[in-house]
């Protein structure tokens, strides 16, 4: 039984308590006034009536009941909802007029605030269009830099001096990932994001002793200071770190030379480099070694030969010897040139392209340059390849002039496919008929001339940079004999695309970056001492198999979204399937949507658990009925070994704090309260996101109720009668 009703029954009891006081004090006054044969006479009348009147007086206590919940709910409940709605369109900017209710007063009072709402709606959009002016450049800036940083091709963190994430750019993230244990599942958030340290990822003494050796160098006036390292991340990559300072700025924006509020890090993988380095090393080792013996048996071999008293069997064995030593010498040295070969082709400026972009940049440029038709031939969507793209385009261009003065084509149709981990890209075109046989072609040796261009390198320059070749060859059709110079080029990995957000309403360029942090720390202070607005939360959503988490329902989903700085990282979600190893009741079905086909082949608890303790590491855990959530949670612990010990708050129970006199706290009703449309109801990601929503405009007024801190939100929950029910 909630607070208010508990109140209401109180009244009506302390009425009842009331007239019974009343009815005694009556008793007594008639037994003073009345001589005692005419009190006997009363009660001869009531002759064993009590208990009629006992019932008579309970009775007249229902309908006290209704008329004081009458009372109440017109002249106590709807003017406390009246402020609790107009206290959370004040905070929420919600311009929604409130539904008048209650009494004549009320509902004239109501109006007035409905016309404050409209008055305050048409303030605020003047002001907003005043601020948007005043701040267009501010934020023109930061999308440049943010449009600068997410087209980099150099990995680039910035962190406030606590090691904290301030700004990163697509390449970062990418290159995280793959230093991630449990990348698979979280993406690398949980290395990756703002607010997270960069101690997750590099050593903290290597970082600090870098930043004192600037910081050093900062105070001795140095124009440029800077630090590098080297360091291995915890999955074993060997990481190439170079620092520089992020200076401090004035109150006029200039910056001080010798202060500095955070650093920025340039890390490269260099973990190929050291492997290819130390292969290097091995042949040369086995070269040199393997060499000197070779060298040693072949002169021995040598000088026995030269003894005239030799036999002819003796001879041929030593003249083997001597052959195998050789070939082995020759074989040593074939892979070393052949590692040194491929070295030197890695320092060339390769870059990972699209196979369908080279050919449509092709097309364009043959079509613009020679009066020539170039065609698009097969499906080449997936095909990506690792090129040097200006020097390749100028040569299909040179070949594709060759081919239209020497063989007189007017069409001619690029391909592109993949073959032995390969790639193969032809030029097409049909062989002139008045021709027997098509000229001696030595395309590929000529200086490269496209257009008005002239390029000192050849085609086979071109492709030998690309560890790469070329031929000529005929192929028999349904259209007759064609012929294609075929050109052999290296496959690159497909490329990592950042995935699509899942709701529209996070579309846009996503915010990798968050310079309020500069001035935001809390990690100096107890947990419970920081402020609601500072912390940084991760907000999740559990889907089940059923209500009974003890008794054998198992998690088939977990969602989850990160705010750090007051601002709902969108991009920076967990959302992830979960093979339960158990059937799913069909009833269940079409509340989450998730069917049977959905969690097979997907990870199972042991490997969710643990890369979303990983990615909700450091932070406050947020859950609507956090209660269920953790006791789904908590059952795992045994079997995965991860504990979530961090502090947990339940927007239920927040909700129930501050509008104690709303009737429902559920999140359609709290959704429905504050304006929020929940895009993928009953999914994890979709009710973490709503909630993520609610949590920040609870945060308002549960400072207007005196609570501030992450302690005193706590305690107070405790206090709330949904904070009795258990799991």
């Amino acid at each position: 039984m909630r607070r208010a009703e508990l109140q209401l029954w109180g009244a009506v009891g302390l009425i009842g308590l009331v007239c019974l006081t009343w009815l005694a004090v009556a008793a007594l006054l008639l037994w003073a006034v009345l001589d005692p044969q005419d009190w006997a006479t009363v009660l001869g009348a009531l002759g064993g009536r009590a208990g009629l009147l006992l019932f008579l007086w309970a009775m007249a206590l229902i309908p006290v009941h209704a008329a004081l919940n009458y009372l109440v709910n017109e002249y106590v409940r709807a003017p406390a909802r009246l402020a609790e709605e107009a206290r959370m369109r004040l905070e929420s900017n919600d311009s929604r007029p409130v539904e008048a209710k209650g009494s004549k007063e009320i509902r004239q009072l109501t109006n007035v605030i409905n016309d404050a709402i409209e008055q305050r709606e048409a303030l605020v959009k003047a002001m907003d269009e005043r601020v948007s002016e005043a701040g267009r450049r501010t934020e023109q800036e930061k999308a440049r830099l943010a449009a600068l940083m997410s087209e980099l091709t150099k990995s680039v963190v910035v962190c406030n001096l606590d090691g904290r994430i301030l700004l990163y750019n697509n390449r970062a993230r990418l290159q995280f990932k793959r230093l991630s244990r449990s990348g698979a599942v979280t993406g690398g958030n949980e290395l990756m994001g703002l607010g997270r340290s960069i101690y997750a990822v590099l050593d903290r003494k290597l970082v600090g002793h870098a930043l004192e050796n600037v910081q050093r160098r900062l105070k001795r006036g140095a124009a440029s200071p800077s630090a590098q390292f080297v360091t291995s991340a915890a999955s074993g990559k060997l990481l190439r770190v170079q620092m520089t300072p992020v200076r401090a700025v004035d109150e006029q924006g200039q910056a001080l030379a010798d202060t500095m509020t955070g650093f920025v890090l340039l890390t490269e993988n260099i973990t190929d480099e050291m492997h290819a380095d130390a292969e290097k090393n091995r042949l040369l080792g086995a070269l040199t070694e393997g060499s000197r013996a070779s060298l040693a048996n072949t002169r021995a071999a040598i000088e026995i030969l030269e003894d005239p008293a030799v036999d002819d069997e003796l001879r041929e064995k030593l003249l083997a010897v001597i052959r195998e030593e050789i070939q082995g010498l020759s074989d040593r040295i074939g892979e070393l040139q052949r590692s040194s070969s491929q070295a030197l082709r890695s320092r060339w400026p390769l870059e990972d392209m699209l196979g369908s972009d080279l050919i449509d940049a092709a097309i364009t440029r043959i079509e613009s340059a020679l009066p020539v038709r170039a065609t698009l031939e097969g499906d080449i969507d997936t095909i990506w390849l690792k090129i040097e793209s200006f020097s390749l385009l100028q040569g299909l261009v040179h070949l594709a002039d060759r081919i239209h003065h020497h063989c007189k084509a007017r069409w001619i149709s690029l391909r592109l496919q993949e073959q032995n981990e390969r790639a193969l890209l032809d030029l097409v075109w049909t062989p002139d008929p008045d021709r027997d046989s098509e000229p001696e072609m030595n395309w590929e040796n000529e200086a490269i001339s496209a257009g008005e261009d002239r390029l000192a390198m050849t085609l086979m320059d071109v492709l030998e940079r690309h560890g790469g070749d070329c031929w000529i060859e005929r192929e028999e059709g349904a259209d007759g004999t064609r012929c294609f110079f075929r050109l052999l080029l290296p496959l690159a990995a497909p490329q990592e695309e950042l995935p699509a957000t899942t709701f529209q309403r996070y579309e846009g360029r996503p915010e990798f970056y968050d310079f309020d942090l500069f001035q935001s720390d809390n990690r100096s202070r107890k947990l419970d001492d920081c402020r609601l607005r500072e912390l940084s939360y991760t907000v999740f959503d559990t889907e089940t198999t059923g209500l009974n988490p003890a008794g054998g329902d198992e998690i088939i989903q977990i969602g989850a979204v990160r705010i750090v700085n007051g601002k709902i990282l969108a991009q920076e979600c967990f959302d992830q399937l979960v093979d339960p190893k158990r059937p799913i009741p069909r009833a269940s079905i079409p509340i989450h949507g998730i069917t049977p086909d959905m969690v097979k082949d997907q990870p199972t608890i042991d490997e969710v658990l643990p890369a979303f303790h990983a990615f909700s590491e450091e932070t406050v855990l947020v859950a609507h009925n956090a209660a269920f959530d953790m006791k789904c949670l908590e059952v795992k612990q045994d079997q995965t070994g991860v504990v979530f010990d961090q502090p947990v708050l339940d927007t239920l129970l927040l909700s129930a704090l501050v509008q104690e006199n709303q009737e429902r706290h559920n999140l359609d009703d709290l959704a429905e309260r504050f304006g929020l449309n929940i895009l993928g109801r009953h999914t994890a990601i979709g009710d973490a996101m709503v909630t993520a929503e609610i949590l920040l405009r609870l945060i308002p007024l549960l400072a207007e109720r005196g609570i501030h801190t992450l302690g005193e939100a706590l305690e107070a929950s405790r206090k709330t009668w949904y904070a009795r029910v258990k799991y």
